[in-house]
This record gives C-alpha cells, structure tokens and sequence, in this order.
C-alpha cells in the first residue's frame, strides 16, 4: 500500500551492537553505554555524555571492581579455592561480589552499616551472600574494622577495595579504555567522578593521562563532607590501614561517595596529579538532576548518579564551546528505593492519575463460569472440612492466601491446604468443580476461604480483622486448637502492602 513505511525502517532506535553468547555472566561485565545527554545539557555546543554503569549485569561500577579484586587474587594465588571472601560496603561492592562469588563458587560475606537502602542486603542474600549490619554510628571506619576483625578471626579472604591496587587496575584495563574509544575522535575535555574507594578515579584517570593527557580530570565530593576540600589527610599505618576517621566527614546522602576517610587508592591519585578540580554538590541538588536525568532523558540513575551530573551541569554552564564531558554514572535508580530519593513518589494515585482512570468505565472481565454442582464434590468438600480442624481453601499464588498462612504460622496455628488450582485438580477442571461445591456451601466467590471446626468463617481480611476483635481467639480455642497466646504483632502486617485498605501499608 502506498505510503506505508517497510517493517524494518520503523525503528529508528535500533542497538548497533550483536548480542553476544557468553558462557559466563562475568564476561558480560564492562563495554557499558557512553550515552549523549540531549534535553539537560544547559548550553549549545558543550555535550554532556554519561557512561551508564547500570547496564553491567549487576546494576552498578563496582561490578567492574569484583571481578578485578577476585580473578587479579585468583592470578597471584592469593585466595584459595572455596574460601569465604568478605568485604566492608555501602552495597555495590557487596552485590558485585555476591554475584561474582556466587558464580565461582565461593562464600561471601558483606559487612555494611545498617543505614544504606534495605533493597541492597536484600540483593546480596538473594545471590547467597551473608550480611553483616554495623552500627550506622560507627560509619564507613566501623564497617572497615569490623570487616578486618571478621577476616582475620576465621582467615577469610579481605577484598580490601579501598586500596587493594586490583580495584584500580579493572578500571585502568576497561572503563579508561571504552570511555577513549567510544569518544572515537571527539575530544574528551573533561571527565567527572565521584571517589568513593578511588579505584574508578585513579584507575580511568591514569589511562587518561596517558591516551589524553590534555582531559581534566574533575573529582566530586558532598558539599557537607568535604574531605578533600579541608585538605586534612588520613594517616596510615605501616599496614595499611586508617589510624582514625576524618575529622570533617558528616552523614551525606550521597551513598557509595565518601566514606569518613580518605581511601589509600584515593590519596595515590591525589598524589600521582590524577585530580586537576574538585567539585562540590548537596544531596537535594543530586536528587533532582538524578530526577531529572529520569524524567528527561530516559535515564535511570540514582544520587550517586545524580550528583557527578549535577557537578557536570554546573560546569557546562560557563564551559567554552566544544567542551565535551564524560560522566560516570554509577549505578540503577533501583538502589535507592527506600532512600529520600523515592520518598515523594507516590504509591497511590494522584488526583491527576485518578481522574484518568475515571475518565472510563473501567468495565470488569468476565467470569468464567464454573461447572456444575454435584454431590460427589460437594462431599468432597464437606469431608475435608470434617476431617481437618482448620483447612484454608485457597489459590496456590495468591497473596490473600499467603496472608492467612503468614498470620496462622505466626499463631503457630496447624491448617490443611487445599489448593483448587493445583496441577493435580487440572485433568478433567476437577480443581473448578471443588471450587464451585464450596461457593454452593459458602456463598463465597473470592479464595481464601478458611474453616475452623467445619464451620466457614471467612477469608484472609476477616481472620486478620477477628484476630484483633479478638473474634478469632474463641473459635481456636472451642475447637481446641492450640495458639500462640504470645503473639504480640499487628495481624494486618500479613495483607498485601499494596492495598490501599491496609492500615499497615506506609510502615
């Protein structure tokens, strides 16, 4: 037909990189996008690009540090096979190392201090790792000490990212390398970087000296610990380690940025001339350009993120024309899901979002319709609820269901299960023809639907609601059903937390 475009020419965007078969996940960490800003960059003719971290198989740098520290150990026989690894981190390093690890085939044990985000040690004990919580008062040096007593209580391996040299090294052989190459020949003016260990920052910026020597390099800082800026050093012992925390170190939201010392990594670049600006952001100014790379560019960054952005914009505004910079974005939005940064993005909805939804009927599916009801399954019903003292009629995933098991195991409470959507009810809809026996008993079309005595009391919001009524506690009793009678908690911390009705939601 005329007019109509071919299949092939419609998408624009296409990646221009194959997809690769790997026989590792480690073999894909690395060769991250170099990315053009093109709604942020404050000035015609200064381009501002981001090289996006999240894109390694982890979400994040620090990905590029673990497998470096680990095979650079592996290379030089400095860990044997099977030992447990351990490392102090606000989270990256750790998960990086969880996942590194895990595909190795050794232990890990992160320590990390209580107050970086929940989803991170959440991450890292999903991918096998132990996590150890530190006093969030104790700070970065406290995580680090704790981290040494550990590895040398038990010889476990110490990664030690804040100067093991490996952790610059990673960054020298590939984050330096695809940044110059993916520049091509546009000239690199400026590169910035948060500190964090230093390893990214020494590592990138010796290659840049070498490969372009006339690139400045720009470190970031938060404005609230300016550690650098105070020109105060850590001191060192013979071994390596701290001999006490900075002076001007003050809790930041910055996360992954500053620990209260200056990393030995950090000083040797310092000292090799690897840093030609330091430059300064606020937490509020790094959350709203890492909302703004969000909601602008399509970029899903966090503070970390956000705040070598932020220090990058500000330069761009009085930068000459021709200016190019490189940023390193250093991980996902996704880490941040509990911090501040999330804290004014709304579950529910908006009025603005309600009146879309109003805007149509919001006509329901429709039911299917259920078999017949017959005797025989009738009977069956009725001899389960006769044999069993509790037995929950339930949907094998449903979350309504997880909520009345979550409050009888609480409860200590014995039950049957009977799920009608069981592989085993499928052949012939049986699971169908149970469900529509019970619906002709109850009058109930929702799941679950509980019986205690053989007597139908409801489903996962009555029991929760009895429970506080104390409704629910006679029936138990009556049927002779032993309970926790110590069990203190809120009954509703087992209902979905996405429902709108659960008082317990915002907790």
């Amino acid at each position: 037909m005329a007019g109509l475009r071919r299949t092939s020419d419609i998408l624009v965007s296409k990646n221009p990189l194959p997809a690769c078969r790997h026989d590792s996940i480690l073999t894909t960490v690395g060769s991250t996008p170099l990315v053009k800003l093109n709604r942020l960059s404050p000035k015609a003719g200064v381009d501002i690009y981001v090289k996006v971290e999240a894109f390694n198989p982890m979400g994040s740098v620090k990905d590029r540090l673990a497998l470096g520290v680990i095979e650079w150990a592996e290379a030089h026989e400095k860990i044997k096979p099977g030992q447990t690894v351990i490392e102090a981190s606000s989270g990256n390093t750790g998960i990086g190392l969880a996942m590194v690890c895990a595909a190795k085939g050794y232990p890990y044990v992160c320590v990390m201090a209580e107050s970086f985000s929940i989803e991170r040690r959440k991450l890292m004990r999903f991918l096998g790792a132990k996590v150890v919580l530190t006093n969030p008062a104790h700070k970065g040096s406290g995580m680090v000490i704790k981290c040494n007593e550990l590895a040398e209580k038990h010889g476990w391996f110490n990664t030690d990212q804040f100067s093991n040299e490996a952790n610059a090294w990673i960054h020298a052989q590939t984050t330096g390398p695809e940044i110059t190459s993916a520049m091509g020949d546009t000239k690199l003016t400026d590169f910035f970087c948060a500190w964090g260990t230093g390893g990214t920052l020494k590592g990138t910026a010796s290659h840049l000296r070498k490969v372009s020597p006339e690139t400045k390099i720009h470190c970031c800082e938060p404005d609230n610990a300016p550690l650098l800026f105070s020109g105060t050093k850590t001191e060192y012992e013979a071994d390596g380690r701290f001999t006490e925390p900075h002076p001007v170190w003050r809790p930041h939201l910055l996360q992954g940025w500053a620990p209260d010392f200056i990393p030995k990594l950090l000083g040797e670049a310092i000292e090799a001339g690897y840093v030609d600006d330091v430059c300064h952001v606020g937490g509020d100014a790094a959350q709203e350009v890492a909302r703004a790379l969000a909601q602008k560019e399509g970029i899903f960054s966090g503070t970390s993120g956000g705040g070598v952005v932020s220090c990058a914009i500000e330069f761009a505004k009085t930068a000459p024309e021709g200016t190019n910079i490189v940023c390193i974005l250093a991980d996902t939005g996704e880490r941040y899901l509990s911090t501040p940064l999330f804290a004014d993005i709304p579950a529910d909805m908006t009025a603005e979002e309600k009146e879309i939804a109003a805007s149509t009927p919001s006509a329901p599916p429709p039911s299917i319709t259920l078999p017949p009801v017959t005797d025989d399954n009738v009977a069956f019903v009725n001899d389960m609820n006769k044999k069993h003292k509790v037995v929950v009629w339930s949907l094998e995933y449903c979350e309504f269901c997880w909520t009345i098991f979550g409050l009888f195991k609480a409860l200590g409470v014995e039950y049957e299960v009977v799920n009608v959507d069981a592989f085993q009810y499928a052949k012939g809809n049986q699971g169908n023809k149970y469900r529509s026996a019970l619906c002709s008993i109850t009058g109930c079309k929702t799941f679950p639907q509980c019986f205690i005595n053989g007597v139908f009391f409801g489903g996962a919001a009555d029991a929760c609601m009895k429970w506080k009524s104390k409704e629910l506690q006679p029936l138990l009793e009556a049927a002779g059903i032993e309970y926790n009678k110590e069990y203190s908690g809120d009954s509703f911390e087992f209902l979905p937390k996405w429902m709108s009705q659960n008082p317990l939601r915002s907790k």
